[in-house]
C-alpha cells in the first residue's frame, strides 16, 4: 500500500512538472506570436509614415498651388488613426501580462513614430491646416505612481471620447515622454512643461481637462 502511494505521488509530480513546462512553452510561444504581430503592424506603419514624409517634402520642391492640401491632411489623419489603433492593441497586450523587455522596446518604437508624425504635421503649411487641429497627449508610461496612472487612464478616455466626437477634425497623437527619445526631448524643450500628463492643442499647453467638451473650445 505504501509503495502504491509513493508511485501515485511520483506520477502526480512528474505530470505536474510536464504540465508546467508545457504551459511555459505555450506562454512563450503565445507572447512571441503577439510580438511578431505588433512588429508586422509597426513595419507597415513605418512605410506609411515615410510616405507621409515624402508627400510633405514634395511641397518644398514643387509649386504649392500644384499640391492638393486634402491629400497631405488625409494622409496624416489616416496615419495618425492607424498608429493610434495599433498602439491601443499593444497597450492591451501590455496590460494582460507583466511587461517584457520586447514589448517595452515596441512601445518605444511607436513613440518614435508618433513623434515623427507630430514633427511631420508641423511641417505642413498652415494654409492646409485651417480645419484640423493637432492634439498631442504627453504622459509618463513607466510611472509606478497610482495617482498618475489613474489620471492617465481618465485623460486617455476623455481624449478617446473627443476623437469619437470630432472624428477627423483632429490628429490625436499620444506619446510617452519617458521613452528616452532625444528628438522628443528637444521638441518638448520649447514648451517648458513642468508636469505630466499634459495635452498640447495647436501649441497651447493644457494641464487640466475634465471632459471632451472642455477640450473642444481649444479646437
Amino acid at each position: 500500500m505504501e509503495k502504491n502511494r509513493k508511485s501515485v505521488f511520483w506520477q502526480a509530480l512528474v505530470l505536474t512538472i510536464i504540465v508546467f513546462i508545457v504551459g511555459v512553452f505555450l506562454g512563450i510561444s503565445y507572447e512571441g506570436g503577439k510580438i511578431v504581430e505588433v512588429n508586422d503592424y509597426y513595419v507597415l506603419s513605418e512605410i506609411f509614415l515615410m510616405d507621409s514624409f515624402a508627400l510633405t517634402k514634395i511641397v518644398d520642391v514643387m509649386d504649392m498651388n500644384s499640391i492638393d492640401c486634402g491629400i497631405l491632411i488625409d494622409k496624416n489623419i489616416e496615419f495618425a488613426n492607424r498608429i493610434y489603433e495599433e498602439a491601443y492593441i499593444l497597450e492591451k497586450y501590455e496590460e494582460s501580462e507583466k511587461l517584457s523587455e520586447t514589448l517595452m522596446v515596441l512601445h518605444r518604437k511607436y513613440d518614435l513614430l508618433r513623434t515623427l508624425l507630430w514633427m511631420n504635421f508641423k511641417e505642413i503649411p498652415n494654409t492646409c491646416k485651417k480645419n484640423i487641429s493637432s492634439v498631442v497627449y504627453l504622459y509618463e508610461h513607466k510611472t509606478e505612481d497610482l495617482m498618475i496612472k489613474a489620471t492617465n487612464e481618465v485623460w486617455g478616455r476623455i481624449l478617446f471620447d473627443l476623437k469619437q466626437k470630432v472624428q477627423d477634425k483632429i490628429i490625436l497623437i499620444p506619446i510617452a515622454v519617458d521613452s528616452d527619445l532625444a528628438s522628443l526631448n528637444i521638441l518638448l524643450s520649447k514648451y517648458d512643461i513642468q508636469e505630466y500628463p499634459v495635452v498640447i492643442i495647436d501649441e497651447k499647453v493644457i494641464y487640466q481637462i475634465d471632459s471632451a467638451e472642455d477640450l473642444e473650445k481649444y479646437l
